[in-house]
């Protein structure tokens, strides 16, 4: 084991974990985007599509590790990076390779993955939780090339379904990056002094831990039926006035309608089946 696997395991399995299962959900979502097209597209296709999210998060991962990270550890930790995705994806797709095919196959194509992404992605200097024009810039690339994956070169709606899906994944990899130990309390070169107040070391109580959920949507499987519901914290519902938690009733009732349609139609998919053996359908 290297020392970056050894100081950095939890960050790195919960990276790797996070890097796979976005990538899957945003498939679907792409493939909802346009149904039509959807129908169109074989498996290669779709796993051609998986390994261009695949290839963004890796790039977001790696700036991320620049302001995280001592800058003698950011290579061994995305070598690393690379290594435990690969050994995750190995176990997910077990079950569809089955037990003679060579997973050999399955390390090149990502290594190959993590080498065009800096090919394609490294040129664009920007930070990932400010918007800039760069930053739009860099997304319209990544969502360009996955309407080409998807044989719809152009097309707006899967352009920014992409796009929607690779930010919705900066706020959970930067929550991953400040929930790990950090080997130096300043960073080497930021680009602002703005950018090292972000950056540096988090604020006291912005861990996860103590955050405060006001409202939460959960689905369960059980047997053949999907069950959905919602609730508030206590305390925020007595802070509501009546024409308020009406309000709020009526939207809720509606996010979990959505939520729940869309969990069962991932849950009883035949397509993505292992992924719900690791948690994540």
């Amino acid at each position: 084991m290297s020392a970056s696997q050894g100081e950095h395991a939890t960050l790195l399995r919960e990276l790797a974990a996070l890097l796979i299962a976005v990538s899957g959900e945003s498939v679907t979502v792409v493939k909802r985007s346009l149904p039509e097209q959807a129908l169109k597209l074989n498996s290669q296709q779709e796993w051609k599509l998986y390994l261009e999210f695949l290839k963004v998060l890796f790039n977001m991962a790696d700036r991320f590790a620049g302001f995280y990270l001592p800058l003698k550890e950011r290579p061994e930790f995305m070598d690393s990076l690379e290594d435990t995705v690969t050994q995750q994806l190995k176990t997910v797709l077990s079950p569809a390779l089955g037990p003679d095919t060579d997973q050999m196959e399955v390390t090149v194509t990502i290594g190959q993955a993590v080498s065009e992404s800096r090919q394609m992605y490294e040129r664009h200097a920007f930070m990932l939780t400010e918007e800039s024009p760069a930053k739009a810039e860099y997304l319209r690339l990544f969502g360009e090339r996955i309407a080409d994956a998807a044989h719809v070169p152009g097309n707006g709606l899967i352009i920014s379904a992409a796009t929607l899906c690779a930010n919705a994944a900066i706020p959970a990899m930067k929550a991953a990056f400040e929930g790990a130990p950090h080997t130096s309390s300043t960073v080497t070169g930021p680009p602002s002094a703005a950018g090292a107040e972000t950056f540096g070391q988090p604020p006291a109580g912005s861990s996860i831990g103590n955050e405060i959920k006001l409202v939460s949507v959960m689905s369960m499987l059980e047997n053949e039926e999907v069950e959905t519901r919602w609730g508030l914290h206590p305390r925020f519902r007595q802070d509501l006035t009546p024409d308020d938690m009406r309000e709020l009733s009526r939207l809720m009732n509606r996010v979990t309608r959505i939520l729940g349609e869309r969990y069962a139609a991932v849950a009883f998919s035949p397509n993505w089946a292992p992924w719900q053996q690791v948690g994540h359908a």
